[in-house]
């Protein structure tokens, strides 16, 4: 039994800021918050206290291609064309480079404050389309990543047959993606398995989107979910909307909303393109809104509807998806000011009076765990998972001037980070990275010289 006490100058609690805070953990879990009281001999002090962020949201793969899809062709460049890229590294990429580049990008995400990480997992099979002889072998590969690291795992296998609207054929690229119902439930069977011998790893399930899906396979794959978070990209493109209406002549958010059954399981990953009646359909269902600001920026998916998911008190959550970028102030910047520019006024995700930082934070914080199925939340019986800030540097920023810098400034970044009461972060830099990214180099040197781009 492992016994440990934190004690807090500030910490920011459900109810709020709480001074001089002591948290007891036991065996990585919270046991008691006494506020008000001064620091003991034996406590790990620190500054200000948070509880920390989930990330919806990843393809861990995708980071080995961060900043190498910016060369303009010679038309006009969209999602599409960005794909092209992407498949180049999906097909390239063995077991060992997805590992490395995992653990790499998962040590990158404790050190951005992230703790738990929504893994919508579609790169299933070998190189050349057949499964591997372990048919999980690149789920334990991510679940490999994670424990090297410590930051905890939502496993959401990805079910992926087609190649648009109808049933289609996939194309070439898509040939490491692609199972039948029966391949996935074997996937997710070792999925569920990796997850019930360790602590922090979850499983959900994921039907890419409604252009990969056919609707007797959606309803298969609901059937296996049994009760777990359901993660969806749902209308993330203009061009995804139009073709969805030529198949069914109902655009994508629509025709779920008539024909599946949504609840607070749901996660609709992007949900970009949104009419006011569908919003407020999903919104009355209990439908989470996995928003992904950079990614959706950097694509030219287009903005989001976020000011009127606040404003109806709808739950919202950020993903990192692309992985080009890995900074929980950079997403929230682009969705606070994506909506600015919309509406042409400022905090606009704020309650009146309220710290748009901390709204903006404590918002994505609770929307993102749910839509994964994980509590991040500082209380008795939740995981002892939080991050530090120590404004010794700067000392008038306290509090919510705290959360406002951290969020639209530059300067600060979380000290130290805490999962299930190990730390994992000190000093803003991964305990263990030192042994991670020599790893990652040498994959990406490889990676660039196998799909021609060094």
């Amino acid at each position: 039994m492992t016994v440990e006490t934190f004690h807090a100058r500030q910490a920011l609690l459900a109810e709020g800021w709480a001074e001089d805070t002591r948290i007891s953990v036991q065996d990585g879990i919270i046991t008691g918050i006494e506020s008000g009281v001064a620091p003991a001999e034996g406590d790990q002090r620190v500054d200000h206290l948070l509880p920390a962020m989930s990330n919806h949201h990843s393809h861990a793969f995708q980071r080995a291609m961060s900043g190498l899809a910016e060369t303009r062709g010679s038309g006009t460049d969209t999602f599409w064309t960005w794909r092209d890229v992407m498949y180049r590294f999906a097909l390239a990429m063995d077991p060992d480079q997805m590992e490395a580049v995992a653990t790499q990008l998962y040590m990158e995400m404790l050190e951005a404050g992230f703790v738990q990480v929504g893994e919508f997992h579609y790169l299933h099979h070998d190189r050349d389309g057949r499964p591997y002889a372990e048919i999980g072998e690149m789920s334990e590969r991510l679940v490999a990543a994670a424990e090297a690291t410590g930051i905890g795992l939502t496993l959401l296998p990805s079910f992926y047959a087609h190649s648009t609207f109808g049933g289609l054929p996939p194309v070439e690229g898509q040939r490491r993606f692609i199972c039948d119902p029966d391949g996935f439930a074997r996937i997710l069977e070792r999925c569920r398995a990796l997850a019930a011998s360790r602590a922090g790893v979850n499983v959900g399930v994921a039907p890419h989107s409604l252009r990969a899906v056919t609707p007797a396979e959606l309803e298969q794959v609901l059937a296996m979910a049994d009760g777990a978070p359901v993660h969806m990209h749902v209308a993330e493109q203009i061009k995804e909307v139009d073709d969805c209406v030529a198949w069914s002549g109902l655009r994508p958010a629509e025709w779920l909303l008539q024909n599946a059954p949504l609840d607070d399981r749901w996660c609709f990953i992007h949900a970009t393109h949104l009419t006011e009646a569908e919003l407020e359909g999903l919104l009355a269902a209990g439908v989470h809104m996995g928003l992904c600001p950079i990614t959706e920026g950097n694509l030219g998916d287009g903005i989001s509807r976020s000011r009127a998911v606040f404003e109806q008190g709808g739950s919202f959550g950020i993903g990192t998806d692309s992985n080009v970028s890995i900074s929980i102030p950079d997403e929230l910047r682009q969705l606070e000011y994506s909506q600015r520019l919309t509406h042409h006024n400022r905090a606009v995700i704020a309650r009146q009076g309220a710290s748009t930082g901390r709204e903006l934070y404590q918002g994505a914080r609770a929307g993102g765990s749910a839509a994964l199925g994980v509590s991040t939340d500082l209380g008795a019986g939740a995981p002892a998972t939080f991050l530090a800030f120590d404004t010794a540097r700067e000392p008038w920023l306290q509090r919510d001037r705290l959360m406002d810098r951290w969020i639209f400034g530059t300067a600060l970044r979380p000290d130290g980070l805490w999962v299930r009461g190990r730390q994992v972060v000190r000093s803003g830099t991964h305990v263990e990275r030192e042994r991670i990214e020599p790893r990652f180099r040498a994959t990406m040197t490889e990676l660039m010289s196998v799909t021609g781009l060094i």
